[in-house]
């Protein structure tokens, strides 16, 4: 083979180490660069937590419940009568946990009413048993849950009943109270799900 050819053998092969020599060294950038600008991204377990979440009451009527999102959990915002809260006092002894001793809520919603102000319950909408979603039941005397009902809270997977104070009957599967979530008022008009001004901020 003459000088000339061999010459232009190794520029040629010259020119493809180079040119696969760059493709490798994007690719390589490219999965260093991925993790990298990920890393600027909130994290799952962060997104998961979720942030606190501000709900306006100034528009609630009498009797009305609104469900807001927070940490993928629905919370109920409702806004009780005063025929509501006064039905409270004639349920303590239909009660398995009437005091909240073994439930879950802030310090400062241990009461009869479970809440900061008498007439808003903040309250997580999910059953203590396995999980599912109640119903909101406020007629009195419902047909479907029986003359003595008062108003609250269905299961309707297993058929646990809460109160209106999200406590939980006796004789039903769900063993505690629904969970009440941190809250606190920013306003009159707005409470905020999530932080507890108490605990120094985020719960």
């Amino acid at each position: 083979m003459s000088e000339t050819k061999t010459v232009e053998v190794n520029l040629k092969r010259r020119k493809m180490l180079v040119a696969a020599t760059g493709v490798m060294g994007a690719t390589a950038a490219t999965f260093l660069a991925v993790p990298f600008v990920a890393s600027w991204q909130p994290s799952e377990r962060a997104k998961a937590l979720g942030a606190p979440v501000d709900v306006d009451i100034s528009k609630m009527e009498n009797g009305q419940l609104i469900t807001v999102n927070w940490r993928g959990k629905p919370v109920w915002v409702l806004k009780r009568t005063p025929e509501m809260l006064a039905s409270l006092e004639k349920l303590a002894g239909q009660l398995r946990d009437p005091e909240s001793n073994e439930s879950i809520q802030p310090p400062y919603c241990k009461n009869r009413y479970r809440s900061i102000k008498p007439e808003y319950l903040v309250a997580v909408g999910v059953c203590t048993h396995l999980g599912c979603a109640p119903l909101y039941k406020p007629q009195v005397g419902d047909p479907d849950l029986g003359g003595d009902w008062l108003g609250g809270f269905f299961c309707p997977c297993h058929g646990s009943r809460f109160d209106l104070a999200g406590c939980v009957y006796q004789a039903v599967p769900a063993p505690t109270n629904l969970e009440i979530p941190p809250h606190h008022y920013r306003s009159e008009t707005v409470i905020r799900i999530g932080e507890d001004p108490q605990q120094g901020g985020q719960a």
